[in-house]
């Protein structure tokens, strides 16, 4: 398997540190509002590769936090007159919800940071110690970045461009213009947690690193963790400084293998709250089904930058309808779990740094032969077997093809709708058991006259939107 190793700038051999074992920390969500697209991108990216070294055999721990506590956070309690616990409570759970819409599968652990407060004091006082964190007369802790002679190898950043770039707050007590809050100290009217270390609240940087050393570090390899990953834009500040903390507090490397998914843009133009173009994924999921989001969003390869339109995305639809048309029609035929040459080619083709566009056209070609033979005479045994086999695998691989065929090509129905006409399916259903034809064909009219087509099959009668 290969991957592109955001720290080396190259495609590298995946090698993990325990034989069989992976373990993959991603920046979750920070919950003082609702997700969007860019935050939709990431967690997809990382549920297939997740998906994909499962694949390979690899018994992958696969840890994403929840930072539920944040400048933005206590911003939005002060504006919304709400306590903190109760946007978190709300943000985090909506972001479970889309995030179940989009086929992402549950991370092995979710630490949050209120809950993880302890491991962030015990790294501080760990860089204390060896001077390479100090105090300032406010109570606020910085983190010294001249004390560590590997600062900037992750982003391979110069200082002086650091320096024009910074995003935190000047501050003439800091012994360099780089170095960065590790605990931000609070007056007791103020959020805050009262430590070791004073009454404050910690910097963003100290969180992951903190939780990582506590819930998924290996004790004694030379990388805390095989994999850390997230957005293009946490590279720099955040995994850098991240890196800086871990390395310079526990004297080995945070991650061997650094992965970054690319930026979103809409319509051309760089996702921003700041334009007014930041596209909730809650507003995207009224209007497309959370399996076509996926599909679409996945479809780019996730270093690229991914441009949203809807365009783009209703070709999609026509791509992942194809998939859908031939479950449909070998619906009913049993599940099995055969091996077969193209399901070899398609983890092929995603072990080589999650190639997408070869996973698809391989898709594309399976579905088009597939089809070519089914339209031949024959009862095509073996084929229908071997289909039905690669269909489970790419469900499992990718996520696409999980719902009843039926059922996808109902998108777009209303569900005051969807039940009325399972109830006239109903009725129908009885009228012709009871041979009363008349009365099944007008239940029939009825059902078309909401634009709909029935399909009645060995399985039972299913419909779908004409």
């Amino acid at each position: 398997m290969q991957l592109y190793d955001s720290s080396k700038k190259e495609k590298v051999k995946f090698v993990s540190q325990i034989e069989g074992k992976v373990n993959l920390y991603v920046c979750g969500p920070t919950v003082y509002d609702d997700a969007h697209l860019g935050h939709a991108k990431s967690a997809l990216t990382f549920d297939l590769l997740r998906r994909v070294l499962e694949a390979n055999g690899y018994e992958v721990t696969y840890a994403r936090n929840v930072t539920d506590i944040d400048d933005k956070i206590i911003k939005r309690s002060k504006e919304s007159d709400k306590p903190i616990e109760e946007i978190t409570a709300f943000y985090t759970s909506a972001y479970h919800a889309e995030m179940a819409k989009l086929g992402v599968l549950p991370p092995t652990l979710e630490p949050k940071a209120t809950q993880n407060i302890d491991a962030m004091v015990e790294m501080i006082r760990a860089l204390l110690k060896k001077d390479i964190a100090y105090k300032l007369s406010s109570g606020d802790i910085y983190f010294d970045t001249s004390k560590d002679s590997a600062y900037l190898s992750l982003s391979h950043r110069h200082q002086a461009e650091e320096e024009k770039l910074q995003r935190i707050e000047c501050n003439d007590q800091k012994r360099n213009s780089a170095d960065f809050a590790l605990w931000k100290a609070a007056s007791k009217d103020e959020v805050g947690f009262k430590t070791k270390i004073g009454y404050g609240r910690p910097g963003w940087h100290i969180e992951c690193s903190a939780m990582i050393e506590k819930h998924l570090a290996y004790k004694d390899t030379p990388y805390a963790i095989d994999i850390h990953g997230g957005g293009a834009d946490l590279l720099f500040p955040h995994h850098e400084n991240e890196a800086a903390q871990t390395r310079c507090a526990t004297g080995r490397e945070l991650a061997k293998y650094w992965i970054h998914n690319g930026f979103v843009n809409i319509n051309g133009e760089k996702m921003s709250k700041s334009l007014g173009n930041s596209f909730f994924l809650k507003d995207a999921l009224k209007e497309y089904d959370g399996e076509l989001l996926r599909f679409y969003l996945l479809s780019t390869h996730y270093r690229s930058d991914f441009n949203f339109s809807t365009e783009d995305l209703e070709s999609a639809k026509k791509r992942l309808d194809k998939l859908y048309r031939l479950k449909k029609r070998l619906f009913g035929l049993p599940a099995n779990e055969m091996q077969t040459p193209f399901q070899k080619e398609l983890l092929l083709a995603l072990s080589d740094d999650l190639n997408i566009s070869k996973a698809l056209s391989l898709i594309d070609e399976f579905i088009a032969k597939t089809n070519e033979t089914l339209d031949t005479p024959g009862k095509h045994k073996n084929l229908k077997k071997e289909a039905t086999s690669n269909l489970a695998y790419i469900e499992k691989l990718l996520g696409f093809g999980v719902q009843n065929p039926f059922a996808y090509f109902q998108s777009g129905v209303d569900e005051a709708t969807k039940e009325r006409i399972d109830e006239l399916i109903t009725k129908r259903d009885i009228a012709k058991k009871e041979k009363d034809f008349a009365l099944a064909d007008s239940l029939r009219e009825e059902i078309l006259s909401y634009g709909v087509q029935i399909m009645d099959t060995p399985h039972g009668t299913f419909w779908e939107k004409a």
